[in-house]
This record gives structure tokens, C-alpha cells and sequence, in this order.
């Protein structure tokens, strides 16, 4: 009966936040630079909003059900697979773990250890995904294929063709990028099969629910939590999580591990993956970027988890608001959303 109480109670905060964050207030006016692509402007509505916990609870709220593409976030499972192909050591040879402080799709590298400065922007993800095993491109696809579906839970998880095609015609960026990392010596074999795994990575889809329960997977150390099939080895997943948070939020990591506090990777589709170890792990999809290209709700979520929830990773475990039942001889203050009194939690907590 708590733990119906407890899941309950989540569910109104949840329904609340993307209430909230959803409204014609909810973000500042301007604060949407962008959309990718450009024709997802005329469908600025969706928001879709989802978390899953580590012992496989699901909530959903709103657009949750919505398929969109990876895009960049699957650059934090094909660095996963990297890393377990090769070892740490032999990954941090080839791209580093450093912020770049720059762009997502910069032309710059990290000139003292000659790599790109870390996996999560362009240049150390196509180094990444010259580092998964696989004698053919095919096979490459296949394998991280494999692993994505894992992580979902979902066996059907699939590469959207119609978005792949569109992305190998408006590649030049990538392209350039490519040859001169092979120039460089950071890059080897084929420059279009090593991009053609990229993109199809890049080109899967899944829904806010699905991407929580990818969340969640990495939240409780690589194991899927409905399922248990383990999609990362233990160690790896920490690795994973350390570059998330910072190295995730393209060049807002710094201060977004600073003031947020919460491991996470964004795509221009719109979508962010947050994971808070040992707890949960959330699914956010909002097309309207910011100057970053970050969802500009997704990171309203995310700002709300840490600051009103108490969800930052080096946050007091007494600080966690989410959920949050009051049980005998233990007595817990209610925190306020806003100083209206409209509360987060159940009236009478």
C-alpha cells in the first residue's frame, strides 16, 4: 500500500512539473533560438516527460509516447561499447575526457595529447565509433543495434531509414571533420562506413518512456531494471557517467555540472537523458533549443530535479523531494514549489 501511495505521489509531481514547465510561462520568452529540424517548428507542442527508478517503476506524462531520433545521446552508448571493446586505457589513447568548451560540431582538438577532447561531441564520438569491433559497418550497426535494445528493453528498437538518408546528404561538416582526423592520424580505415555507423546510431529512434528506462539502466550500473540483462559492465557505467556529467551538455557542460548537478546528454532532436545514480533515470523530449541546442524545457526539467527535488548528484540524500511519504516516528518537511503554496506534494505531507 506505501509503495502504491509512493508511486502515486510521483506521478502528481511529475504531472505537476510538466504542467508547469509546459505553460505559456513556464520557460522565458525568447529562449527558443532553434528547432532540428527547422519544420519541427510546427509541432512545438510535443513534450513528452518520463522516469523510471532502479527497482522498475514508469511514469509518463504527456508526449511519452512520441518516437524521435537519438541523434547525439547515442553517442553515450557507443563510448560504452568502446570502452568495453578496448579497455580504458586504450579509449583514452584515442579521445580524451576533457570539456571542450566549444561547440558540439567544432573543428578543434585537444593538441597536447593529440585525440579529440571527449566522446561527447562529434569529433570523439566518430573516433568512438571507429573503436567498436565489427569487421563491416554492418556488423558495427548490428552490435550497438543490440546493445540500444538492451538498454530500452525493447528487442524492436530500429534504425529510422528515412532519417539516415537524410542525414548521409547533409554530412559535409562530419565529412570535413573525418578526413582531417585521418590526416591527423586519430581517425583510420574507411572515412564512409565510419560515418555511415555514426549517423545510423545517431538515426535511431525511441520514446521518452524508452529513454528513461535507458536512463535508468545506466542509473543502476549498466542493468536494465525491468528486465536485469546487464547492457555495461559495472565499471564502464561509471565511466559513462563521469564523461556525462562533464563532458553531456555540449558547451554548457561546465556550468551545468555546476549548478545542476545531474548526469545527462542532449540532442538536437530535443531530448535529454538524465540519470541520478542509484535512483532514477529520466526521459525529456521538447523540440525548441536554446543557443546550445539543448531542449529548452528538457533543461527546465532538469533544473527543477535539482534544485526543487533535491536531485543534484552531490546533494544530501535528505534533500530528495521526489516521492517522499511520511512514515511513523519519521516527520519530513514538505518543500514548497513556489511561494504561492502551490506544493509538489500531496496536500497534508
Amino acid at each position: 500500500m506505501e509503495q502504491q501511495a509512493e508511486r502515486a505521489i510521483v506521478q502528481r509531481q511529475l504531472e505537476e512539473l510538466h504542467r508547469a514547465v509546459g505553460s505559456p510561462g513556464g520557460v522565458p520568452d525568447g529562449r527558443v533560438v532553434a528547432y532540428y529540424p527547422p519544420s519541427m517548428a510546427g509541432q512545438a507542442q510535443l513534450f513528452g516527460l518520463a522516469a523510471t527508478d532502479i527497482e522498475g517503476t514508469q511514469w509518463e506524462v504527456g508526449d511519452a509516447g512520441v518516437r524521435f531520433p537519438l541523434h547525439s545521446i547515442s553517442k553515450v552508448f557507443t563510448y560504452g561499447l568502446a570502452l568495453e571493446d578496448n579497455g580504458r586505457e586504450e579509449v583514452l589513447l584515442r579521445v580524451g575526457v576533457e570539456p571542450s568548451g566549444d561547440p558540439f560540431n567544432s573543428i578543434s582538438f585537444d593538441e597536447v595529447n593529440h585525440r579529440p577532447f571527449n566522446p561527447m561531441i562529434n569529433a570523439g564520438a566518430l573516433v568512438a565509433v571507429n573503436l567498436v569491433h565489427g569487421a563491416t559497418k554492418e556488423e558495427k550497426v548490428e552490435r550497438l543495434l543490440t546493445r540500444l535494445r538492451i538498454y530500452a528493453g525493447n528487442p524492436d528498437l530500429a534504425v529510422d531509414e528515412d532519417i539516415l538518408a537524410e542525414q548521409l546528404v547533409s554530412n559535409d561538416r562530419n565529412v570535413a571533420l573525418s578526413y582531417l582526423m585521418r590526416s591527423l592520424g586519430m581517425l583510420h580505415g574507411n572515412i564512409e562506413d565510419n560515418l555511415y555507423v555514426y549517423l545510423a546510431a545517431c538515426s535511431v529512434t525511441v520514446t521518452a518512456a524508452e529513454l528513461s528506462t535507458m536512463a535508468a539502466t545506466l542509473a543502476r550500473g549498466g542493468a536494465n531494471p525491468f528486465t536485469g540483462v546487464p547492457a555495461l559492465p559495472r565499471s564502464y557505467t561509471r565511466d559513462v557517467l563521469s564523461v556525462m556529467s562533464m563532458c553531456g551538455m555540449y558547451d554548457a557542460a561546465g556550468q551545468w555540472a555546476y549548478e545542476v548537478g545531474i548526469p545527462a546528454k542532449s540532442s538536437v532532436s530535443g531530448a535529454i537523458l538524465a540519470a541520478i545514480p542509484d535512483a532514477i533515470g529520466v526521459g525529456v523530449y521538447s523540440p525548441g533549443l536554446d543557443r546550445h541546442g539543448n531542449s529548452v524545457r528538457g533543461i527546465a526539467v532538469c533544473r527543477e530535479l535539482s534544485d526543487r527535488f533535491g536531485l543534484h548528484v552531490f546533494a544530501d540524500p535528505s534533500e530528495s523531494r521526489l516521492g517522499r511519504i511520511v512514515r511513523p516516528g519519521r516527520r519530513e518537511e514538505a518543500t514548497e514549489m513556489y511561494p504561492s503554496g502551490d506544493g509538489w506534494l500531496p496536500d497534508g505531507l
